[in-house]
C-alpha cells in the first residue's frame, strides 16, 4: 500500500567562497544567491520483499521524550550538508553531455560557461547516444564508471530519501539519476547490444579545450553476443533496477521501462559472459575490470531482487556469489556492495558477517592518515574512503545483533568530515574553508569568455580556474594528507563522476540521520 502526497518547497541558498590565488595576496569573496524550486514527494510503502521502505518525510520526534528538534542544524551537525547536497548535484550539471536544458533545470547562473555539447554522439552507428556525463576533466563518456556512480546515488536517494528531503534536494538528485538513465536506455538499443564508450580516449586527452568547441572524432563501442562485456551489462542492470525503485512511486511508466531494460540486460550479462575491457580495447587504459564480472552478476542479481521480489535473481545472486574478502567499494569492485545489499535483503549470516568484518576492518584497523582519512589507495583516495563511509552507512542499516550501527555511523561521520573541513581544509570545490579553486577539469578552467581562445596555455596558468566547479569532490591527499591545489596534478586534483556519487549518497546518509535525531554526538537533537 502506497499513499503520496506532494508539496513544492522553494529555498534559498547563499554560498561564500573565498577563493585566494596563488601570486596574489588578495583574497576575493563572492556571494552566490541562487532559489529553486523542488518537488518533496512523502510516502510510505512496503517493498515486495517485505520490508518497509524510508518514508521520504523528515521523521519527527512525537512520542520521544529522549529527543528534541533544532530550530537549524548548526548546533547539531558540523558542516552544512545541505549546501554539500546542492552543491554536489550541481557538479553533475557541469558534467552533462548533450542538450543541457533538457529538464528545465540547469542552473546557467552558477555554471555560465558551458553550453550544448557533443549533439551526434552515436551517429558513427547510426543512433542517438546524446547525453549522460563525461566523465572527469575530459570528454570522454566511459559507461562502466558512470553506471556504478548511478547505481550508488540510487541506493543514497532510496535508503536516504530522509536526508534528501530535509535538505529540499530530492528532485534535483533524481534528475541527477535520471539524466543517466535516459542515457542509458539509448545506450540498450537491443536486448543484447549496449554501448559501452563514446569518445577516444587517447585523442580526447591530447586536447585542453571547451567540450562545446570539440571537433575530433567520437567513435562509439558497443558490447554483444559475439563481444560481450558481463561487468558493464551488469552494472548498467543494476543502475536501473535501482533506479526503477527511485521511480516507482514519481513515475511509474519509467519506473517499468527502467526495470525491463534491467532484466534484459541482466539476461544479456548472464548468458554471454565477458570482460567488457576485453571486448572494448579503447576502455582498458582508462577502466579496465580489473576484478572481473563476477560480481556485477551478483550485484545486478541482487538488485532485481529487491526490485521484483522475485526468487529466481535471488537464486542467480547466491549461485554467482563469491566468498571473497576485498578492502573497496569502487567503480570496479562491487563485492562488499552486493554482500551489504545481500544482507539487508535476506539476514543471512554469510552476508551479515562479511558486512560487519569490512566495517569493522575500515573502522578499526584500516592504514589512516594522520588526520584521519582512512588510506585505500592514492588514486582518488577521498572518494574511496566517502565510498567505505557509504558502504558502512548502509551497513548499519542491517537489523542484526552482529551489527555496530553506532560505530559505522561515527567512522563515516569522521571520513566524510575530514573532506568537508576537519583535516583543516575543505576538498569540495566552492564549499568550506580554503576549497580546491584549480581542479583539473577542462571546462572550468578555459577563460569566461567564449570568445578567448582556450588551450594547454590555459592549463598551465598558474591562478585559479576561472569559473567555479561548484560541489566537485577532488581526487584529495596523500597518505600523510600532503596535498597541493595543482592543476597539473591529476591524481589529487582531478574530479569525476564516480568521486561523488558515494560521496553524495553518504552525505544524504548523514543528513537522514541528523534528520532522525541519530547522527552521532547529536545526543537525540534532530534538525
Amino acid at each position: 500500500t502506497t499513499t503520496t502526497t506532494t508539496t513544492t518547497t522553494t529555498t534559498t541558498t547563499t554560498t561564500t567562497t573565498t577563493t585566494t590565488t596563488a601570486t596574489s595576496a588578495q583574497t576575493t569573496t563572492i556571494t552566490i544567491t541562487s532559489t529553486s524550486s523542488s518537488t518533496t514527494s512523502t510516502q510510505s510503502s512496503t517493498s515486495t520483499t517485505g520490508q518497509s521502505t524510508a518514508t521520504s518525510s523528515v521523521s519527527t520526534t512525537e512520542g520521544q521524550s529522549t529527543s528534541s528538534t533544532a530550530g537549524t542544524c548548526d548546533d547539531v551537525t558540523d558542516y552544512n550538508y545541505d549546501e554539500v547536497l546542492e552543491l554536489s548535484n550541481l557538479f553533475y550539471q557541469a558534467q552533462r553531455s548533450g542538450p543541457l536544458n533538457t529538464y528545465g533545470d540547469f542552473n546557467y547562473d552558477k555554471i555560465p560557461y558551458r553550453g550544448d555539447s557533443a549533439l551526434t554522439d552515436g551517429s558513427d552507428n547510426g543512433v542517438d547516444l546524446t547525453g549522460g556525463y563525461y566523465d572527469a576533466g575530459d570528454y570522454v563518456k566511459f559507461n562502466f564508471p558512470m553506471a556504478a556512480a548511478t547505481t550508488l546515488l540510487a541506493w543514497g536517494a532510496l535508503d536516504f530519501r530522509n536526508g534528501y528531503s530535509a535538505a529540499s534536494q530530492e528532485a534535483s538528485t533524481l534528475n541527477t539519476i535520471r539524466w543517466a538513465t535516459d542515457y542509458f536506455l539509448k545506450c540498450h538499443t537491443e536486448p543484447n547490444v549496449l554501448y559501452a564508450q563514446v569518445g577516444d580516449g587517447g585523442a580526447d586527452h591530447a586536447q585542453w579545450t571547451r567540450v562545446e568547441d570539440m571537433n575530433i572524432a567520437r567513435p562509439s563501442f558497443m558490447i554483444n553476443a559475439q563481444n560481450p562485456g558481463s561487468d558493464l551489462a551488469g552494472e548498467t542492470a543494476a543502475a536501473l533496477a535501482a533506479a526503477s525503485l527511485v521511480f516507482e512511486d514519481s513515475d511509474p511508466a519509467y519506473a517499468d521501462e527502467l526495470l525491463q531494460h534491467a532484466r534484459d540486460l541482466f539476461n544479456f550479462a548472464d548468458t554471454y559472459r565477458g570482460k567488457y575491457s576485453d571486448s572494448v580495447p579503447g576502455a582498458s587504459s582508462f577502466y579496465n575490470s580489473w576484478s572481473g564480472y563476477q560480481d556485477e552478476l551478483v550485484w545486478s542479481a541482487a538488485w532485481l531482487y529487491k526490485a521484483t521480489g522475485e526468487d529466481f535473481y535471488l537464486s542467480k545472486a547466491a549461485s554467482n556469489h563469491v566468498d571473497k574478502t576485498v578492502g573497496e567499494l569502487s567503480w570496479d569492485d562491487k563485492t562488499i556492495g552486493a554482500d551489504i545489499l545481500l544482507a539487508q535483503l535476506t539476514g543471512e549470516s554469510k552476508y551479515v558477517n562479511k558486512a560487519a568484518a569490512f566495517c569493522n576492518k575500515m573502522a578499526d584497523s584500516q592504514q589512516r592518515t594522520p588526520q584521519g582519512m582512512v588510506w585505500i589507495q592514492q588514486w582518488g583516495p577521498l572518494r574511496h574512503a566517502a565510498n567505505v563511509a557509504f558502504a558502512c552507512l548502509e551497513a548499519a542499516e542491517i537489523q542484526d545483533p552482529s551489527i555496530d550501527a553506532e560505530k559505522y555511523r561515527s567512522f563515516a561521520l569522521s571520513q566524510v568530515n575530514y573532506a568537508l573541513g576537519d583535516s583543516g581544509r575543505s576538498y569540495v570545490v566552492g564549499f568550506g574553508e580554503n576549497p580546491p579553486t584549480r581542479p583539473h577539469h577542462r571546462s572550468s578552467s578555459c577563460p569566461v569568455d567564449p570568445n578567448q581562445p582556450c588551450s594547454w596555455n590555459d592549463y598551465n596558468q598558474p591562478g585559479p580556474n576561472p569559473n567555479t566547479l561548484w560541489g566537485a569532490l577532488v581526487g584529495g591527499p596523500g597518505q600523510n594528507d600532503d596535498y597541493q591545489d595543482d592543476r597539473s596534478d591529476y591524481i589529487k586534483n582531478e574530479v569525476a563522476c564516480d568521486y561523488n556519487a558515494g560521496f553524495q549518497s553518504a552525505v544524504a546518509g548523514l543528513r537522514a540521520l541528523a534528520a532522525e535525531g541519530l547522527l552521532p554526538g547529536s545526543e537525540g537533537v534532530s534538525c
